[in-house]
This record gives C-alpha cells, structure tokens and sequence, in this order.
C-alpha cells in the first residue's frame, strides 16, 4: 500500500492536453502514474517521462471490460490505486439541429459512459480500502451551457450530475469525489482534437459563425496554465474536506457564475408557480433526509 506521502495515480487520456499536465504534475513530486494512451507509439513516450513511475496502458474507455482489465491489471502490476482522474473525453463543436444523432451517441459514449466505466472499475477497490479520491474531468460547460456546444455541455451536465450523487454514496467509506471544471487552457480541446458537426442551415449562422470564429482564433492563446491546473488538483488531494467542484480558472469562475445566478433568477421569479404543483399534505423529500457528506 503506498504510504501518505506517496500516491498511485489512474489518469486516463495522459497523451496530450490536461491529462498529460496532471501526469506530470503527479510525477514531479514523487507519486506513480499509471496513464492510458489511446495509441501503441504514445506507450513509450509517457513512460520515459519518469522511468519506473510511469506506467503506460493502452485503453478505449468505451471498451467497458477493457476498462475493467486494465483497472484490474495497475492494481495488480502497479499498486493500489489511491486516485482516479478520469479524463479522457473531447469536444464535439456544432449546433443542435446540425449535429447528428451518431455523434451525439458518440459524444456520451465517451465523455460520459467511458468515465462512469471507469468510476464503476476502481469503486470495489477503494470500497475495501475505505479510501480513496475520485476526479473526473467535467467542465465550465457541466455548470453553465454555451451555444454552439450543446452535445458537448450535455455530456458534462451528465458527469456533473453522476459524480455529485456518487460522492453523496461513497462518503461513509472514506472515498472523496470531485469534479474538474476547466475554463478555457492551452490544450488541442478547441484545435486539432475538436469533432466539428458540419455546417447545413444558414439560419444559424449569426449566432454560431462568431462563436467558431473566436474560439478557433483564441486556439493557443487561452487564459488557462495546464501545469498550473495540475497543481491546483494536487492541492486538494491530502485535504480532509476536498471540493465536490473544482472551478479552474477564472473566465470558468465568471460564466459559471453568470449561469448559476440566471437559474437562481428562475426559481426566485416562478416561485409560486412552482409552489402551486403541491398537494397540501404531501410528503417533502431531501433535506435531513438525505446523508450529509462526511470528512
């Protein structure tokens, strides 16, 4: 088992962007990473990084027994994996109405339910540990939508929701969740490594062409440090009380506040239209009835 000081790391996605941040951010100061590339040529590179501490694993998180062998595997060749950064997920650009229901399917296939495979293969581990700490890469785009991304804040939505109430399950054996909620940083997200839906329907085009327009040229030159984003994730890995969100960055700060409040306004402005759906004497749920996170 390794000791307080030393941590074996899970990150899937470590080729390039955030995940490979996070990899050598953990490798830097001594932990062992084992990382999942998609492809053969990146096994030798993410290992050199630190010989005997980097661990290469080639994985497709969609593949669910994959996942689960090779979850299986760095526990039993690597170590007993004390956190999960599930991260492995891309962009899929586009209008609603233009984006086909294939890519939407794959948008989901890997931002979501490659991250729930991979959540679902290290829980019974850290189950009988009782600890352990869970991160998933979720975004700005979890907390608040933007046109133009609709697929891609969808997925997000749906990691944000499955993470908040695992953390809620797993509190009482020591297992700490977290979601990831990156602004823009100077990965390929909104390069090379963004599926674009074709474009169809001129009626879009005043809202969508700028918004394309903008990101494409902020392409390399965004607000976020990857290397700094790594560090603020090592940072609340040894606290007793880890953030259930982790906002980085402050243009995420600014927009996820702005959508908050926007849905505050719609419950403050409809709340007697909400309250009048009520029986008299039903029977309310949540509250004190729900388990309260522990330390």
């Amino acid at each position: 088992m390794s000791h307080p000081t030393h941590k074996t790391f899970l990150i899937t996605g470590v080729s390039s962007g955030l995940g490979r941040a996070f990899a050598q951010g953990a490798l830097a100061v001594g932990h062992t990473v084992a990382g999942t590339v998609r492809r053969p040529e990146d096994r030798a590179a993410f290992e050199a990084l630190a010989p005997g501490r980097a661990h290469a694993r080639l994985l497709d998180v969609t593949d669910d027994d994959a996942v689960v062998r090779v979850v299986r595997d760095v526990e039993e060749g690597v170590g007993a994996i004390d956190v999960l950064i599930a991260n492995a997920g891309y962009g899929l650009e586009g209008v609603f109405e233009e984006t086909s229901l294939a890519d939407l399917r794959a948008q989901f296939d890997v931002n979501v339910f490659g991250t729930a495979a991979t959540v679902q293969a290290v829980l019974p581990y850290m189950r009988a540990r009782r600890r352990g700490h869970i991160l998933a890469v979720s975004s700005m785009g979890g907390l608040a939508s933007f046109p133009g991304v609709s697929a891609y804040c969808g997925s997000k939505y749906a990691v944000e929701g499955i993470l908040e109430a695992v953390g809620k399950e797993v509190a009482g054996f020591g297992i700490h969740v977290t979601a990831i909620e990156p602004g823009s940083f100077r990965t390929d997200w909104a390069g090379r490594s963004m599926v674009r839906a074709p474009r169809s329907l001129p009626d879009y085009d005043e809202i969508f062409e700028p918004i394309r327009a903008a990101r494409q040229s902020a392409d390399g030159r965004q607000l976020g440090d990857p290397a700094k984003a790594a560090a603020a994730v090592l940072r609340v890995l040894d606290l007793p009380r880890p953030p259930a969100h982790l906002v980085l960055g402050s243009d995420a700060l600014r927009l996820v506040r702005a959508g908050r409040a926007a849905v505050e306004e719609d419950l403050n402005t409809w709340e007697e239209l909400s309250r009048s759906t009520d029986f008299p004497d039903g029977a309310q749920i949540g509250g004190p009835a729900l388990p309260a996170r522990t330390s």
